[in-house]
């Protein structure tokens, strides 16, 4: 039997930690709040830790029984994220998406949360806390963007147009230099290409129909779990660069978005030729 979530309550969460321990930081880290992790860019600040502290707690009230697998925690503990793959319930939180951002004093930061149940992804929360809406989803139910005044959207692709007019993300940095360059230059096939260093806000993009693909090399829960499901549940084609699909223990193999599976294969042997 699949679990049951309180998705509006998870949602609540994630609100309540941004108001209490991240909000109040923004723009406002002391010299010693921000720490290097595995480079310059890859950085951990005392709002992402003290946010994962917070929404472990609520996780302990709200879902006892379920292992909590944060990004912050699992630096801590490289040997958690093997637990993920045979968990009966877990969730998995990334704090503050785009924190090198957030150090830089960029609104282009968010918050993940995804429930997992024996290794299936059935839920997710993005949320926003500069413009304080949530991104959510349930699977097999759609994914809707939720405003603070309770108005809600459905999340939907936009159909699929001509490579030469396709705009994007495209996440090039942690592929090895000879395949990057190659990438790069099949890049100036499409219209349009960023990346905003920021997964929660690129699905949300995605899934409002402001972008056509998206593609990542490499795969942590934290980023791409709550994502990925709600682009499925928005209609796109989801998967692996091999063609499999998107699974919560996978952590390399990559993941190409695209608004269906025609555009997809287009993509992935015109542009990312990755093999």
């Amino acid at each position: 039997m699949t679990a049951t979530i309180d998705i509006a309550a998870l949602a609540n969460l994630l609100q309540e930690a941004a108001v209490e321990e991240i909000l109040p930081r923004f723009r406002n880290l002391g010299d010693g709040d921000v720490r290097m992790k595995s480079e310059a860019i890859d950085l951990v600040t005392e709002a992402d830790e003290a946010a994962e502290r917070f929404i472990r707690k609520g996780i302990e009230a709200l879902m006892p029984d379920a292992l909590f697998v944060g990004e912050e925690s699992v630096a801590a503990d490289p040997a958690l994220l093997d637990r993920l793959e045979g968990a009966e319930l877990a969730v998995v939180v990334d704090p503050i998406d785009g924190t090198f951002n957030f150090a830089s004093g960029l609104t282009l930061f968010g918050m993940i949360l995804a429930v997992v149940s024996k290794g299936e992804t059935i839920g997710g929360v993005i949320y926003d806390p500069i413009g304080n809406d949530w991104a959510l989803v349930e699977k097999g139910s759609g994914a809707w963007i939720y405003r603070p005044d309770g108005s809600q959207e459905q999340m939907q692709v936009r159909p699929s147009g001509p490579l030469e007019q396709m705009i994007g993300i495209a996440n090039t940095g942690f592929f090895d230099i000879e395949t990057r360059r190659k990438i790069l230059s099949n890049l100036a096939e499409v219209r349009l290409f960023t990346s905003y260093r920021c997964a929660a806000h690129e699905y949300r993009l995605l899934g409002q129909g402001h972008m056509d693909f998206a593609m990542y090399n490499k795969l942590m829960p934290w980023d791409h779990l709550a994502g990925a499901l709600m682009m499925q549940e928005a209609g796109a084609h989801v998967a692996r660069f091999d063609g499999s699909p998107y699974l919560p223990h996978h952590t390399s193999g990559g993941l190409l978005v695209a608004s269906d599976v025609d555009a997809w294969q287009e993509l992935r042997e015109r542009i990312f030729t990755v093999d």
